[in-house]
């Protein structure tokens, strides 16, 4: 584990895109306020699809939400947190459009660099800890899905983020494109630097198992010392992983990475029954080289994740740096809500 000067909290990189980084993020930054969110960047649809298609930068949606979860909880920042939330309603040009999608678009051609973009919007938001795209450029996923032909043993060949997340078929493996696209070097240094690395919760083949098909992304996250934990999602999602158990999930990332290991798999205990179902999650998690901790973690009567459970599960892997200034109990920042 990385050594920090005594004044310094621990760092915590969590890795994903969406609610589920969203809510990894709101979590995280209750127990220290070191965090690096680093996140996908194929998303193809919506306003961030569009500003891709029309301006060429990578697209701003999960890196927007990055920020507002991170984002200082001081009355003044909450106003900015709020229009960098805000969509544009109406049927004109601009409807549907994220106001902190257009300003991270417009950062990005005035300043040309996509990570110098995030910055700088992330001091006007107060963000103590950074967000960093996975890749400085934009991304496409292409994936092999069976189901979708008369013979179920054909695969057809579905390319883009939205595609594969709303197919009506079985997603059986992901690709990007392109095949070994370059890493954020920033990334990189924030994986293999930090105390606590975090994998997941998400859309499984869009948000989580693409940070593995990075080369120089998946080397960090194969050597860096830090403890790494998995979140698991608490339900299969219509489309790429109807039918899944908590078991697959494991098994498809460990198929699409076969060096991969993590330390700690996080399950919300009502969603895995005692028993063989377990059993089998366990064994699975035993070939990444992980434990399973079954925790109360899911916000009651949703599928979401509850930020202060989930905080809770994940704060027993983050040892204390003796004598640091990590936040305790009575200094715990007050949870964002979900946007």
């Amino acid at each position: 584990m990385t050594a920090h000067p005594i004044d310094e909290a621990p760092a915590v990189t969590a890795l994903g895109g969406g609610h589920g980084l969203y809510a990894t993020l709101s979590a995280v930054r209750c127990l220290s306020d070191r965090v690096t969110a680093v996140v996908t960047v194929a998303d193809d649809g919506g306003s961030s699809g569009r500003l891709r298609a029309e301006l060429g930068v990578i697209p701003p949606g999960d890196l927007r939400m990055a920020l507002a979860a991170l984002a200082a909880d001081t009355p003044d920042v909450k106003v900015w947190t709020e229009v960098v939330q805000h969509r544009f309603g109406g049927t004109g040009a601009l409807a549907g459009h994220s106001v902190g999608n257009m300003i991270l678009a417009g950062l990005t051609e005035v300043v040309g660099d996509p990570v110098a973009a995030l910055d700088m919007l992330a001091r006007v938001l107060g963000l103590k800890g950074r967000v960093l795209p996975m890749s400085p450029i934009a991304l496409d996923i292409e994936a092999d899905v069976a189901g979708l032909e008369s013979d179920p043993r054909v695969s057809r060949c579905i390319r883009g983020q939205v595609a594969v997340a709303t197919t009506p078929g079985k997603v059986r493996r992901v690709r990007l494109i392109p095949a070994d696209p370059p890493a954020c070097p920033a990334a990189v240094d924030a994986v293999c630097e930090a105390d606590m690395v975090v994998l997941g919760p998400g859309s499984w083949f869009s948000s989580v198992i693409p940070h593995v098909l990075v080369p120089d992304l998946h080397d960090a996250l194969t050597h860096t010392p830090a403890t790494k934990v998995l979140i698991l999602n608490l339900a299969a999602e219509p489309g790429e992983t109807a039918g899944f158990s908590a078991e697959r999930h494991l098994h498809v990332l460990a198929q699409h990475a076969p060096d991969f290991r993590v330390d700690h798999v996080v399950v919300d205990a009502a969603t895995v029954t005692p028993g063989r179902e377990r059993d089998h999650l366990d064994r699975a998690a035993s070939y990444l080289g992980a434990d399973v901790s079954y925790a109360d973690v899911a916000e009651n009567g949703t599928q979401r994740h509850d930020p202060a459970k989930l905080a809770v599960a994940l704060e027993k892997y983050l040892s204390p740096i003796p004598g640091s200034a990590r936040p305790g109990n009575g200094d715990r920042r007050e949870i964002i809500s979900w946007q």
